[in-house]
């Protein structure tokens, strides 16, 4: 199991704003070289994102759909990485004082991800995780925030 937690110094608010933002994607999540929304409606249960991966010379096209938003708490995407397979990813922003604990959740659903998933596995998502969640912490806390009304 693929689960990591990070303390956000931010409220929820400013957390989801950046989940919401389908063209940042690629700013916190790791091995991601481009992203944007193809749709105008994200993150609402059903609209995506394009990303490519790129790895020296070699470059993937992947997409992700939204399966569960209830903003500014919870959001779970269906990453569907081509013939790696498809994983379930659940972010899950709590209050924490003034704050925010993002925890991330993922598994593998279907192809060779689901196929080969084991412990090993989810070790390398774990560490991916801990750079992933760091660097949402990060754009979530030198993004200025608008003033309060």
């Amino acid at each position: 199991m693929a689960v990591r937690h990070q303390l956000v110094r931010r409220p929820p608010d400013a957390v989801w704003a950046v989940l919401a933002d389908g063209s940042r994607y690629g700013d916190w999540v790791v091995g991601t070289s481009m992203s944007r929304p193809t749709t105008d409606r994200w993150p609402e249960v059903g609209s995506t994102i394009e990303y490519a991966v790129r790895l020296g010379p070699w470059t993937a096209v992947g997409h992700t759909i939204v399966r569960r938003a209830e903003p500014p708490r919870e959001l779970e995407l269906e990453v569907d990485s081509g013939p790696l397979g498809t994983a379930r990813v659940a972010l899950d922003v709590r209050p924490w004082g003034d704050d925010s604990l993002v925890i991330a959740d993922e598994h593998p659903l279907r192809g060779l991800g689901g196929a080969l998933h084991n412990a090993a596995l989810d070790f390398l998502v774990q560490l991916r995780h801990r750079s992933m969640l760091n660097r949402l912490a990060q754009v979530v806390e030198h993004t200025e925030q608008p003033a309060p009304q």
